[in-house]
Parts: structure tokens; C-alpha cells; sequence
């Protein structure tokens, strides 16, 4: 069954929540405008595990805050980034304290052009993940893009006055990722659901299929996220749903999408509307049509 529908009503944050959890890092298609219809689609009997493989900045993982999960991406920095804040927390915030103490556009492409440089694996984990976020939050409206040789390459932004790394949530991220059964992966998408069983949650938020030439992004992820990449993954829902997982999906609203998506004996789909402040072409951001997608659940 396929159909439109326009939600009426929002669902407020889960007040036990830590409300201080949060992304850490600015993204495009970051799902934070999103948050407070996804939640009317988060299934009401979830109580196994959570699978993200796309996870992104994380606002919708941030939000839903589950006990045991795994979150991916095929973004290695980003990763890296999750990890440290894991593990390295006040190591990563005492460079972050120093990075802020010099936001110019000399200091943003210096550290940029280390990715262009041989020594650049030998930078430490906290390194690599500090020259991340600070890049992030001073670069040219958050974007994360990167060149054929997988080099940063996005321009400085002159943001005023941007906060590098917040200290509250870095803390509280690190603590919420101790604290749970969170598993953190930089696999392909595909593998990093293999381990989902009958009744987990699983939320796909790939690189949407673009609504015009030039609304394609694929800068993200060198190898990019096509028409055979978003058909892979609707082969991978359907093996899915055949588990008994629950799946949601979003993506933009083309016509490609509701067609892979069609077979009503297997999804129901939903178009919204979501606002986008991200986007490398100014006339891109605003109110977009997007839909979401799910299996084996009613929603909210």
C-alpha cells in the first residue's frame, strides 16, 4: 500500500531522555528539522536491538537513545570521530579547547591540507577526529565532501563566532556510549545489519536519490550512492522484512524511490515534508518533499 499523508501532530522528546544528547558534528542531510515526525514512527512495542547503517551525525539515534545498538557508516572519519569521543573524550576536548583558541581561515586550510600530505595515517585517532569537528563547524555550511583521492575539499565557511566542540555533549556522548551496548562499525551497509534478528529496529538513511542533476551529493563517500546502490538496498530491506525485522527508511520523494518501493506486500510508504539547511546550492535548502518508508509495524 502506497500513499501520502501529511502528519497532523508531532511527538514530543521521551522526557527520561538525556536531552543533552546530541550530533556532535553538522551534516547534510541530518535529520534534527525531521526528528519530531520520525518519532511518530519508531515502532511501540521496540524493545530488542537498533541498527543504523547510516547513522550520520546521529540525531535520530541521539534521539531515540536505545540501550543496545549498532551504528555504522561508511564514512571512516566520521567514525573515528565516534569512536574517540568513546574512548579519548578529554584527550579530544583539550585539542578541541586548543583548535578554538585559533578559528581563521589560514589555520582551517592548514589543517585541511593534511589529508594531502604522506604522514597524514601517522596523525593519532584524537588527531584525525579533532581536525574533523573543527573542520566540520568552520567549512562552508557544514558540508563533509571529499575528492576522487578521498582528500577534504570543501571551502572555509567564515562562520562567526562557531563552537568547535561542545563540552556538555562530547561528555554526555562519551558517557551514553560506555554506558549501553553500543557498537560502532565502518562496514558497507549491507554487512552492517547481517547480525539483525526478527523484532530488532532497523532505520536506513542512505545518500538520497537526487531530485535533480543538481541536487546529486555524492562527495560524501567516494565511491558514491547510485540507482544499483539504492536498489542493492531495498534487496537488503526485503531480506530484512522477511526476518521479521522492523524497517524504517527515509529517501527523497522521486518517482524512482516510490516505484522500488511499491510493492504493497511489503511496504507502506508516507511523504512528508522536511526542511533542509544543508545543501552546497543555496536554492536547494527549505521545504522538500521526502518519504518515509516501513515494514511490519503500524506506526504511532
Amino acid at each position: 500500500m502506497t500513499e501520502t499523508y501529511l502528519p497532523e501532530k508531532t511527538i514530543s522528546r521521551r522526557r527520561n531522555n538525556n536531552l543533552i544528547l546530541r550530533p556532535f558534528l553538522k551534516w547534510a542531510g541530518g535529520k534534527r528539522q525531521l526528528l519530531p515526525i520520525l518519532r511518530q514512527y519508531i515502532p511501540k512495542d521496540f524493545s530488542s536491538s537498533y541498527f543504523e547503517p547510516f547513522v550520520g551525525a546521529g540525531a535520530f539515534f541521539f534521539d531515540l537513545q536505545p540501550k543496545k545498538a549498532v551504528i555504522n557508516d561508511a564514512n571512516k572519519e566520521l567514525i573515528n570521530c565516534y569512536q574517540t569521543i568513546r574512548d579519548n573524550p578529554e584527550e579530544l576536548l583539550e585539542l578541541t579547547r586548543e583548535y578554538q583558541k585559533n578559528i581563521s581561515k589560514e589555520r582551517y586550510y592548514e589543517l585541511r591540507e593534511l589529508d594531502r600530505k604522506s604522514d597524514f595515517e601517522s596523525l593519532s585517532n584524537v588527531q584525525r577526529a579533532a581536525r574533523i569537528i573543527y573542520l566540520n563547524k568552520t567549512c562552508f555550511n557544514g558540508l563533509f565532501r571529499v575528492n576522487s583521492q578521498g582528500q577534504f575539499n570543501v571551502p572555509y565557511g567564515d562562520n562567526k563566532n562557531p563552537i568547535v566542540a561542545d563540552e556538555a555533549v562530547i561528555k554526555a556522548i562519551s558517557k551514553y556510549l560506555n554506558q549501553n551496548n553500543i557498537k560502532i562499525t565502518n562496514e558497507d551497509f549491507k554487512d552492517a545489519v547481517s547480525t539483525a534478528r526478527k523484532g530488532d529496529f532497523i532505520y536506513f538513511d542512505p545518500p538520497y536519490d537526487p531530485i535533480s542533476d543538481s541536487s546529486s551529493f555524492t562527495g560524501y563517500d567516494l565511491a558514491g550512492f547510485g540507482k544499483d546502490h539504492q536498489r542493492l538496498l531495498r534487496e537488503v530491506c526485503d531480506e530484512l522484512v522477511d526476518k521479521g525485522c522492523k524497517v524504517l527508511l527515509s529517501n527523497s520523494s522521486t518517482d524512482f524511490i516510490k516505484d522500488l518501493y511499491s510493492d504493497k506486500n511489503y511496504y507502506t510508504w508516507h511523504e512528508v515534508k522536511a526542511t533542509r539547511h544543508i545543501n552546497s546550492v543555496g536554492t536547494s535548502r527549505g521545504k522538500i518533499n521526502e518519504i518515509l518508508v516501513f515494514s511490519n509495524y503500524d506506526v504511532r
